[in-house]
């Protein structure tokens, strides 16, 4: 069963909010009265994981190397 929550509410009160999810319970969150999105617990697809996993190797390897010569931490921060 879906509980209705404000935007407001679900802002306040998110850690809770995702625990409750996490147990199980779903929300539709609302804005002035009107649905606007679905808080629900995920469910886990192994067919959707494996074809993300592959989505992002193939872009990593599409991605040209690029040699920056060595670096320090502190380099990123310049």
């Amino acid at each position: 069963m879906e509980k209705a929550i404000s935007a407001a509410d679900a802002n306040r009160k998110f850690s809770q909010l995702l625990r409750d999810v996490r147990e199980g319970q779903s929300y539709v969150v609302t804005s002035h009265g009107k649905p606007v999105a679905r808080i629900a617990p995920f469910k886990e697809d192994r067919a959707t994981a494996v074809r993300a996993r592959a989505s992002l190797l193939a872009r990593l390897r599409a991605e040209r190397v690029v040699k920056i010569g060595r670096w320090k931490r502190e380099d990123l921060y310049d």
